[in-house]
């Protein structure tokens, strides 16, 4: 599935115009989270996966960093502690799930403890396949609760993630994302690529994968941004009235700012 699909933009795709677009997604997305969290009947889970350096950080800058941060926060996953791995796996996830109103996103996620384990074999390969079965269960019980998921994996080229692994050992301002393990890791592109399609396979019955090709950050940006306005818009969400709900409460309000205006000196 992979080897088929381009990780780079269409060459249909018109930067500036696909630009112009992206925009006016962030002003309906940042609309639609504030209907999401008035609201308050279901929340948003984002799933975001993909080799390193295939653009997850900077995801959610682009695509979430001017939506409220009331309703919106940002988990990275990374290797469990010496604690966490005396529980179960789903236990550290489970914790950061969104409430009612909120958009979570997961950089990197559950997914990892399988992805990892099984390319280093660190887990027996029995095990592997029973988590493949809690990983469903978990996300069809999120469902059950009125969370709605989506999850991206990020396509990008193994020339691109060298090209971005480059950038962390020139720029100052990337020093800090540059980890030795990034570079043993990408020998094993192939290993994990196959993981990948497994996940794929398996785990994308009722709340399938997107792949976003990642090359090219403007058109992964735009991808993204798409897709969650286009489900959120789908779900036809209503601002609730509250108080204002009996017609007598609304009248009551209306007299009452007159009154305060009319202290103050205040015309209409």
């Amino acid at each position: 599935m992979l080897e088929k699909q381009s990780p780079k933009a269409p060459k249909s795709a018109k930067k500036d115009q696909i630009k112009v677009a992206f925009d006016q997604n962030i002003e309906k997305l940042q609309a639609l989270q504030c209907l999401l969290y008035a609201e308050n009947k279901r929340s948003v889970l984002i799933i975001l996966q993909g080799m390193d350096a295939s653009g997850k950080d900077s995801t959610v800058k682009h695509v979430f960093g001017e939506i409220n941060p009331m309703g919106v926060r940002v988990k990275p996953f990374k290797k469990p502690t010496t604690t966490e791995y005396t529980y179960d796996f789903l236990r550290r996830i489970h914790k950061h799930t969104p409430p009612y109103g909120q958009i979570h996103i997961f950089n990197r996620s559950h997914y990892e403890d399988i992805l990892v384990p099984e390319v280093h074999g660190y887990v027996p390969e029995d095990k592997l396949k029973r988590r493949y079965d809690y990983i469903n269960a978990f996300e069809h019980m999120l469902q059950d609760q009125n969370t709605i998921i989506f999850k991206f994996f990020l396509h990008i080229s193994k020339e691109e993630q060298v090209e971005r692994f480059q950038r962390r050992l020139t720029r100052p301002d990337k020093y800090w994302k540059y980890d030795p393990s990034d570079l043993s890791e990408s020998q094993r592109w192939d290993d994990y690529q196959k993981v990948y399609e497994k996940i794929f396979d398996k785990c994308s019955a009722e709340i399938p994968w997107t792949i976003i090709p990642a090359d090219n950050k403007w058109y992964r940006n735009y991808l993204i941004s798409k897709e969650i306005v286009e489900k959120l818009e789908s779900l036809n969400m209503k601002y609730p009235e509250g108080y204002f709900s009996k017609e007598e409460n609304r009248r009551e309000a209306e007299n009452a700012l007159v009154e305060r205006m009319s202290m103050l000196n205040i015309k209409k």
